[in-house]
């Protein structure tokens, strides 16, 4: 006799007779809480009595997730570099002395890269894996510095730069979602701003080689940190292939054995009745996965615009990718040595090492903001962060006009500006830096959770290039007034943020649902469509004595 639904749908916290059948993987239907999936999971992670670090296959796995975060280092270093160079005279002049829109190109040409690489790198990282992609975008970026560093002229070194963002947009795309797919389900908050933070250490790094290489004599002062550029990328390549594929991946191309035994080797150490339940529950999950995303490639763009709901939550991804790259942040990150030389810092050595001590601080910064951001609500995170750049910026501008005018005699007044600097990314720090996707991941049903995320991330790249181009010609024309533009935007931003964002934090996906103005079973209606009916479920198994083989969690 076919068995029926009621047969083989059973509860979370009920007990599955029997291992489930690798190659028969459960789909694990998620439940609609947003904390309903960590719940589950607890009662199958295996009990340790030792700290993750002296636990052997806790240790490897995590060591890999240094190999896989060298992305973000890679993009850190470049960030941080070109800040760097322009105080180098011998740079300067070698290029031509670039200036306005001229400068703006080259801090624009990693950005033209990124943008191109946006419309291959998913595929590639579906159809040849998170490791090869990872690679593919390193051999990219290798060129792209090998051109870079024997740059004869500002378009070769354009070019370079380009190639350089090309393969970088290319790396970065894979990385996070290999950390996520791969890291111990308790560790991966962790491992994954662990990720983020590692773009300031690309940042010390690059800082820090070009404070030391500020004596060499010729052009080696600037070739040397293009040389090192190529450094994280050649370690993260010569490296990747120690570390595991992406479950998930191998999944999605019918490998379930290799899934199921990385799972185990990395997540149990592969201890079979220690961490079996555990590695059977996250087939699952990977199942489920699979199964909704297909659900998800049917949605359209289009559809953020059919419902009153959608249309705020896409005036809400909009803003938030606004806000973290025209908050004023465009200034220090691409045109630092524009804002020292704006209150009379002139000494190539004072700008290096206010470089370097400035992304030292905001690594601190960011690691110690990630480990509390869960006790603080995400609208308050967000507001504090505007009201505190808000008065940091108007505080900045007030203290560059009084210096100008003074002629930068006063040099407790540069002082001043300096410790609104670091001021300033502390504000950004604690609402611009990690929380934003994660406040999208709550803002967003699951159908068009990634698309959200591609056209927020879309949105940066643009304004990156207004940042690129308009701060340049801004600074050079008008100087501190420039300042002015970023506080009337930063007050129009506090609005914004006051009115308009609604609080995620504690809330399950129903209430959530409910500020958009939804009905709860509206965002539930595509996990109801996997369930199925009776007779889609017997079509899966007509043998009632094989119901234990295909299990579905709920």
């Amino acid at each position: 006799m076919s068995s029926s639904a009621e047969d083989i749908i059973i509860s979370a916290n009920d007990e599955v007779s029997k291992p489930v059948d690798e190659k028969k993987p459960t789909l694990l239907i998620p439940a609609t809480e947003t904390s309903a999936g960590e719940d589950r999971i607890k009662q199958y992670l295996p009990k340790y009595d030792r700290f993750w670090m002296r636990t052997p296959h806790f240790l490897k796995l995590n060591a890999l997730m240094v190999v896989v975060s060298l992305s973000s280092t890679n993009t850190g270093y470049d960030g941080s570099l070109l800040n760097s160079l322009q105080t180098f005279d011998e740079w300067v002049s070698y290029m031509g002395n670039p200036d306005g829109a001229v400068l703006g190109a080259l801090n624009n040409g990693v950005v033209f890269g990124v943008v191109l690489s946006f419309f291959c790198a998913s595929y590639i990282s579906d159809k040849y894996g998170r490791r090869n992609t990872i690679a593919f975008g390193n051999i990219f970026m290798l060129i792209g510095v090998i051109i870079q560093s024997c740059s004869i002229n500002y378009g070769q070194f354009l070019v370079s730069r380009m190639i350089i963002g090309f393969g970088n947009g290319i790396a970065i795309v894979p990385s996070p979602t290999l950390i996520s797919e791969l890291t111990y389900p308790t560790h991966r908050q962790i491992v994954t701003t662990f990720y983020n933070s590692c773009w300031y250490l690309g940042a010390i790094v690059a800082a820090w080689v070009s404070f030391g290489s500020r004596n060499v004599t010729h052009n080696w002062c600037w070739r040397i940190p293009s040389i090192v550029q190529g450094f994280f990328p050649l370690v993260q390549t010569l490296f990747i292939y120690f570390v595991p594929e992406s479950p998930r991946f191998l999944v999605n191309k019918g490998r379930y054995d290799e899934a199921r035994e990385i799972l185990l080797k990395y997540h149990a150490g592969g201890d079979e009745q220690l961490g079996g339940a555990l590695v059977d529950f996250e087939m699952a999950e990977i199942q489920s996965a699979i199964e909704l995303e297909k659900i998800a490639a049917r949605s359209k763009y289009s559809d953020f615009f059919k419902t009153p709901g959608n249309r705020k939550r896409f005036f809400l991804l909009t803003w938030i990718a606004i806000m973290m790259q025209l908050s004023g942040n465009g200034l220090v990150s691409y045109y630092l040595n524009k804002v020292l030389n704006s209150i009379g810092m002139t000494s190539t050595d004072e700008k290096l090492i206010v470089n370097g001590g400035l992304m030292i601080y905001n690594f601190g910064i960011s690691m110690i903001i990630a480990f509390f951001v869960n006790f603080f609500k995400r609208r308050t995170m967000f507001l504090f962060s505007n009201v505190t750049m808000l008065i940091v910026y108007v505080i900045w501008t007030i203290l560059s006009a009084i210096n100008q005018e003074r002629d930068f005699a006063d040099k407790s007044l540069a002082q001043g500006v300096l410790a609104m600097i670091f001021f300033y990314y502390l504000a950004y720090n604690v609402g611009l830096n990690g929380l934003p996707y994660l406040y999208l991941t709550e803002i967003l049903p699951f159908t068009l959770r990634t698309k959200g995320i591609n056209s927020c991330l879309f949105i940066q790249q643009f304004v990156q290039i207004y940042n690129g181009f308009v701060n340049s010609i801004a600074m050079d024309a008008i100087e501190w007034k420039y300042y002015i533009v970023y506080c009337c935007i930063l007050a129009v931003e506090l609005v914004v943020v006051y009115f308009t964002f609604v609080e995620t934090s504690g809330r399950t996906l129903e209430e959530v649902a409910e500020v958009f103005g939804e009905q709860p079973q509206e965002l539930s209606k595509d996990f109801d469509t996997l369930k199925g009916t009776d007779e889609q479920i017997e079509n899966k198994d007509t043998a009632s004595s094989d119901s234990q083989d295909n299990v579905i969690v709920v």
